[in-house]
């Protein structure tokens, strides 16, 4: 049940009652990968110098939910407002599977879309909760009653706790059983890097990572991907390292690709002094290292939001139940 429901420029924040509290989750429309991508492997060429505000596509052309995989976080990120929501603890599968539900029901006018990505990437450290995997199994049958046989394209997204003893285990069934078998291509793997640097990741991680060697040991044993390659995701800060040669050496092009975008504006950014001076504005805090990455055979997606979805807490790292509300126009619907 829907207790709380902010329409922003870009879609709707929404909060519901779960099996053991308030759950977070996002219904938002797309700007288009035309007006915030660059990814010259996609055909996309073009400098980003700035996304301006605009109006999204269409739903029926493309249609994101993000979901909530715990009630807050345990990783304490420092860029990330999430943990003050709380302790990391499992939605079940029956919230996992009524948050795509409640978000289907906010639009009964859209009665199918070429594309609904369903990112597990709100509130949470999905490779912790194993009801993520099962109810992905069941996400065609979830949405079929709302918007029929449209594609669905789940994408698993992951801090790689070094606490958790069931990671490999999750990573493998993600690639091999739901990924390359279940949607022969279609679901995506980002893997949250940020800095090559280990003592820096220790820092924005808050020591609860893996170090660099053992992502890339990990890398190595996953299976060739159908579809989209892996993400290697670099959110850039001011101080991060991004060290083209180091990347090369520990992960194969040939399995993933690079994304790399502004560490988005969250509180705890604003608390620990976190920013990519210019990254909304101007190209040049990506250009050097996006031509250095592809001189060594990568293929990168440069994304970046603009200032009415970063405001509009709808980025990665926000949560409205973390006592932040927009900083851009709004309206509480509940």
């Amino acid at each position: 049940m829907l207790i709380r429901n902010i329409k922003v420029p870009t879609g709707n924040i929404s909060i519901m009652k779960g099996d053991k509290g308030q759950l977070e989750f996002l219904s938002l429309g797309d700007y288009g990968k035309e007006k915030n991508v660059k990814a010259d492997f996609l055909g996309l060429g073009r400098d980003i110098n700035g996304v301006p505000n605009g109006s999204t596509m269409p739903l029926e052309e493309k249609w994101v939910v993000t979901l909530s995989t715990q009630y807050g976080c345990s990783m304490n990120c420092k860029f990330c407002d999430v943990p003050k929501v709380g302790k990391g603890i499992n939605a079940t599968y029956d919230d996992l599977k009524n948050q795509i539900v409640e978000a289907m029901k906010i639009h009964p006018e859209v009665k199918a879309t070429k594309r609904l990505n369903i990112h597990f990437a709100r509130m949470g450290e999905p490779s912790f909760n194993p009801n993520v995997l099962a109810v992905t199994y069941d996400l065609r049958r979830i949405i079929r009653p709302f918007i029929g046989r449209s594609m669905v394209h789940p994408v698993f997204t992951t801090m790689l706790p070094r606490s958790n003893k069931g990671l490999l285990k999750a990573l493998n069934e993600w690639t091999i059983d739901i990924k390359n078998d279940f949607f022969r291509g279609d679901a995506g793997l980002q893997l949250s890097i940020n800095s090559t640097n280990d003592a820096q990741r220790d820092d924005m991680f808050n020591n609860n990572a893996l170090s660099l060697n053992k992502v890339s040991s990990i890398g190595k044993g996953l299976i060739e991907p159908k579809g989209r390659k892996y993400t290697l995701n670099f959110a850039l800060a001011d101080e991060y390292e991004v060290n083209v040669e180091k990347i090369r050496d520990l992960f194969e092009p040939k399995k993933f690709l690079v994304k790399i975008t502004p560490l988005h504006k969250t509180i705890s950014c604003d608390e620990n002094n976190i920013k990519t001076t210019n990254g909304y504005d101007y190209f040049t805090p990506y250009k050097y290292i996006e031509e250095e990455l592809k001189k060594v055979g990568f293929d990168v997606i440069v994304f970046i939001p603009s200032y009415e979805e970063d405001l509009g807490r709808i980025t990665c790292g926000n949560a409205i139940l973390s006592g932040s509300i927009p900083g851009c126009s709004y309206e509480e619907l509940i």
